[in-house]
């Protein structure tokens, strides 16, 4: 390594002029790695997390294999029926959940997490029922797809101390939450989960260039019914394509992420 221009020696032709600003040569090949290694560290992680489980997941899980874009959707098994069910109004707008006989199909290829067994505000719930509300969700989810369900997202975002430990207790490694902020991984604590933006946040490709500068994380979030027109449907699909094709970003997941601090931190 050169410490003078912070650049690895590639060949034995530049060795002598690295050893005079006091680096050292080394193999190509160990010198390659290190540089892959090092780039790897630079580069920008995307990670994207969507909520509820609801019918334009389906649509959306086909845009972001089109891309190979990797996706975490937190979902809530008590709240699915065996066939696509009526959930609630936004606005005009009626929300429709998955049936659980498409979740596997829907979803296969990406990362599941917990939102609760019903989506309640788990601060208002007797110790009983919260504890329900979490062990008995991500059983569900587990048993469902076959998988360890690692991550946990705060349904409306809220939580108190009590609710982090229970969310600790049931199984879960990070819980997600809404609030925004700047640096988003490593956290300071994985139950407290920030982010970057909103998928339709206006200043998102502000927040993309800063994370972006830093070689950070960009974690983006939202919900698929949020997608009322052809038009938000393509500037989605835009904000995808742009992502998967900028040579200095790559998808990642939350999952991952924690596995790579967890061995560093061993």
């Amino acid at each position: 390594m050169c410490p003078r221009r912070n650049w690895i020696c590639w060949c034995a032709s530049c060795a002598t002029r690295c050893r005079r600003h006091g680096g050292h040569a080394m193999p190509c090949r160990a010198a390659i790695g290190l540089s892959m290694q090092a780039e790897a560290v630079r580069m920008l992680k995307v990670v994207q997390s969507w909520d509820d489980g609801v019918v334009e997941d389906a649509r959306l899980a086909e845009l972001l294999r089109g891309y190979r874009a990797r996706a975490t959707f937190n979902l809530n098994p008590g709240l699915h029926r065996r066939q696509r069910s009526f959930s609630w109004r936004c606005g005009d707008q009626e929300v429709w959940r998955l049936g659980w006989d498409e979740l596997r199909e829907v979803y296969a290829g990406f990362e599941i997490a917990n939102h609760s067994l019903s989506h309640p505000n788990l601060s208002d719930l007797a110790p009983l029922d919260l504890e329900r509300e979490l062990r008995d969700s991500r059983r569900l989810l587990q048993d469902w797809f076959q998988q360890p369900i690692r991550g946990f997202c705060y349904p409306f975002g809220g939580f108190n101390p009590a609710v982090k430990a229970a969310v600790r207790a049931a199984g879960h490694d990070y819980a997600r939450t809404v609030t925004e902020v700047e640096a988003v991984f490593p956290p300071a604590d994985a139950l407290e989960l920030g982010v970057s933006c909103r998928f339709s946040d206006p200043a998102f490709w502000s927040r993309y260039q800063c994370a972006r500068d830093k070689g950070g994380v960009f974690l983006f979030w939202g919900h698929s019914y949020e997608l009322r027109s052809a038009a938000l449907w393509a500037d989605l699909e835009a904000k995808i394509a742009h992502i998967t094709a900028d040579p200095a970003a790559e998808w990642a997941s939350l999952e991952a992420l924690l596995a790579v601090q967890e061995q560093s931190d061993a």
